[in-house]
Order: structure tokens, then C-alpha cells, then sequence
């Protein structure tokens, strides 16, 4: 095959394209986040059409590309779970059989005795909620008391909420470490994520101080495999707190979608052999969890802009992949995420044009089929390279 120097893996986050055979089981019958985003009239999406997002099996909600310009598919996931954790590490070759621990009814009491134990702290809230209404329901107790706001949702998460005048970031970020502590064994939830947010009531708002300490991957990846061989493996975004920094030997942390999008264009200009694997949160952060469809359309739509001009400027051995981690469906009752397929395009001289690879099993087919382009070991991560099906 053509050589290969450079792949962009670019994750949308939460951007998933109708449910899985065992949706039900996760309460997610009929979710479709790419529907849902159509229904809008907002998507505008020309390019990731023309790579074929419309010809992928089961997609009938976008037109189809006549002679699609990439190589298309969906994939299944084998994990037991429909978290950013799990559908990245998953991505990675890594399937987690046992799901991470969630607490639909708070964390049990020997967890907040033990984080109390550490901080010194007592707590507020301790039970599954909205982020930006928890702020406004607890947020002036918080500050009266300077009790930090623990919290939870559907996902594997103990969420730490504190205004940064009252609980400083520094300070935050200790207090998850040391709930990252806490949290093994039974209770070994995938992310500890720090929520500070800023203002006075009713005016309280998120900063951009988010940070997830995450579990550390049990076992190497692709991203392990790659690094090890002295390949680049450049995070950008939340790469490097999704697998705790095992296996990136770079990071860019970037907040809002178009920082990373300007940051990945600006690693497009730079010399290095290996990957870019790219995570863009906003879809599912800022408008998925919110059920905002009309904004997660626009979204999309502006990642497609970008996208036009990043495919312009791809040199002859680059490799450009799109897909997502889970689903998160803004039309429907809940705010949670979906159990859904995820999209796999891929784009670039060495990626011959109109191959539609169907369903596949597994998200970890994709990291499979990355080693193989470096000519790395494949015994050892899961999934099924499909590296013979699309080369050109």
C-alpha cells in the first residue's frame, strides 16, 4: 500500500448514528443522535457527506454521496458501557467487559466518609444530577459553607462542583486526586471529574477549569504499542485525561470545539510520524447533555466547514479517520448518553474511495487497523484490522 506518515483520528463526541441491537437494555431504545441533529433542518454537513456518512448502513436521514469520496462503515460496541471512557479505550483496543460502577442513588456512605476523611471536608448534594442545575440549587449553600458540591449522573463519574472564589482550582484538583484515590476496587469509577463554576446567583456559569482524572487503561493499547516503537502519539483535547496519560507522548488540552479544530489544523503544519487522535467534547457536553438538537446540528455544521479545509491541506501520506465514542441524543427525554453505533469515515491519498465497510463488531477495529498501517504488532489489542479493504 501506499506509505502512511501521519493519521488524524478525530473523535466527535457522543455523535452517534442510530441505536444498537441492545439499546433497550440501557434504556435507549430509538436513539439517534445524527437523526436527531437532521430533524433540526440546522445540519449542513456537505463535506462528511461526501466521504459518505449518508451511505453508511442503516443512515437514512442525510442524502447519500453518488460516488463517495472516502471509505465508510459503522461500528458496534462490545464494551458494557456507553461512557467516554469506555468508548475510548475501546477505540484504542481495549474492551472492557465489566461496566464501570455507577450510583443512581449517590455514592454509599463509606465512599463520602472516606473522602471526607482525606479533605476534611463535609459534602453537598451526594446524588445523580444536571450539572447547570445543580449549580443553581446548591451553589449558594456551597458558598455560605464551603462544602464542596458532590455529584453523579447515568455515567461513571463522582463529579466535584466548587465556585473557584470559594474553592480555588489548585485546591479542586487536589480534592478529585484524592477522591481518585478513594476510588478503586468495587468503586473504581471510570472519571473523577473537577466542575468549577464562576458568578452570583442566579447568574452561576461553568469556567473552562473542567479536568478528569481518569482510571489508569489496565492493560496497553494501540496508543502503548505506538509510542513504545517511538511513534508519536499527540492528544489533543481530552485525550490525555482519558487514559490518564498511558500511551500519549504529547498533549494539547484545548476546551471549546474550535480551539481544537484550530489546534489540530496547526499540528496539520508539523512534522511527526505517527498520530493525532483528537477528541471534540462540545457536541456531547455542551449540547447532547443539554438536549440542544438545533446547536448540536450547528455544531456539526461548523466541524464540517473546518473539515473542507483541513481535507485541502492533507499531504500525500496522511490518513484522516472521523468517528465518535458513544451516542448522546438531544431529542429525546433523557440527557444521558445513548447506546448507539458510532460513524467511521476515513479520507486521504492512501484510502481508496467508496469502500463501504458495513457493520463492524467493534470499535477497536479502528486502532487495529492503525497499527497495521505502521507495520506494529496486532496480537495484541482487540479488534480486526479492515487495513486490506480500504488501502488504495
Amino acid at each position: 500500500m501506499k506509505k502512511i506518515k501521519r493519521v488524524f483520528w478525530i473523535v466527535l463526541d457522543s455523535f452517534g448514528v442510530g441505536e444498537l441491537p441492545d439499546a433497550g437494555l440501557f434504556g435507549d431504545e430509538g436513539s439517534n443522535t445524527l437523526a436527531a441533529c437532521a430533524a433540526t433542518g440546522e445540519l449542513n454537513v456537505p463535506n462528511m457527506i461526501s466521504l459518505g456518512l449518508g451511505n453508511i448502513e442503516g443512515v437514512s436521514c442525510i442524502e447519500k454521496a453518488a460516488a463517495p469520496l472516502g471509505a465508510f462503515g459503522r461500528m458496534g460496541e462490545q464494551s458494557m458501557g456507553k461512557d467516554t471512557t469506555t468508548g475510548h479505550w475501546e477505540l484504542a483496543g481495549l474492551v472492557s467487559e465489566t461496566p464501570f460502577p455507577t450510583y443512581p442513588n449517590g455514592f454509599p456512605k463509606e465512599v463520602i466518609d472516606a473522602f471526607t476523611e482525606a479533605t476534611g471536608l463535609e459534602v453537598l448534594c451526594n446524588k445523580p444530577y444536571s450539572g447547570t442545575k445543580l449549580i443553581m440549587d446548591y451553589g449558594r449553600e456551597h458558598i455560605a459553607t464551603g462544602k464542596p458540591i458532590v455529584y453523579t449522573s447515568a455515567d461513571s463519574v463522582f463529579q466535584i462542583a466548587a465556585h473557584e472564589d470559594v474553592i480555588p482550582l489548585e485546591k479542586l484538583y487536589e480534592l478529585c486526586e484524592k477522591a481518585r484515590t478513594i476510588l478503586k476496587g468495587e468503586h473504581a469509577v471510570g472519571r473523577v471529574i473537577a466542575r468549577p463554576f464562576k458568578g452570583e446567583y442566579p447568574d452561576f456559569y461553568r469556567t473552562a477549569g473542567r479536568h478528569d482524572f481518569s482510571l489508569v487503561p489496565p492493560r496497553d493499547t494501540a496508543l502503548d504499542l505506538m509510542m513504545k516503537s517511538g511513534l508519536s502519539t499527540i492528544g489533543v483535547g481530552k485525550i490525555y485525561d482519558i487514559f490518564a496519560g498511558k500511551g500519549v507522548s504529547e498533549t494539547y488540552r484545548t476546551g471549546p470545539n474550535n480551539v481544537g479544530m484550530e489546534r489540530t489544523s496547526e499540528l496539520q503544519g508539523k512534522d511527526f510520524t505517527g498520530l493525532c487522535f483528537v477528541n471534540l467534547v462540545d457536541f456531547d457536553m455542551v449540547y447532547g447533555h443539554r438536549n440542544d438538537a438545533p446547536g448540536y446540528a450547528r455544531a456539526l455544521s461548523e466541524f464540517d466547514h473546518w473539515l473542507g479545509g483541513f481535507m485541502e491541506k492533507m499531504e500525500p501520506e496522511d490518513v484522516l479517520m472521523i468517528t465518535a465514542d458513544h451516542g448522546c441524543d438531544p431529542s429525546t427525554p433523557s440527557t444521558d448518553h445513548s447506546r448507539e453505533y458510532i460513524p467511521f469515515l476515513a479520507y486521504g491519498k492512501a484510502v481508496r474511495p467508496g469502500v463501504n465497510l458495513g457493520t463492524r463488531k467493534t470499535y477497536a477495529d479502528q486502532s487495529k487497523t492503525i497499527l497495521e498501517m505502521f507495520g506494529l504488532d496486532l496480537d495484541k489489542t482487540a479488534g480486526e484490522s479492515f487495513l486490506g479493504e480500504i488501502e488504495a
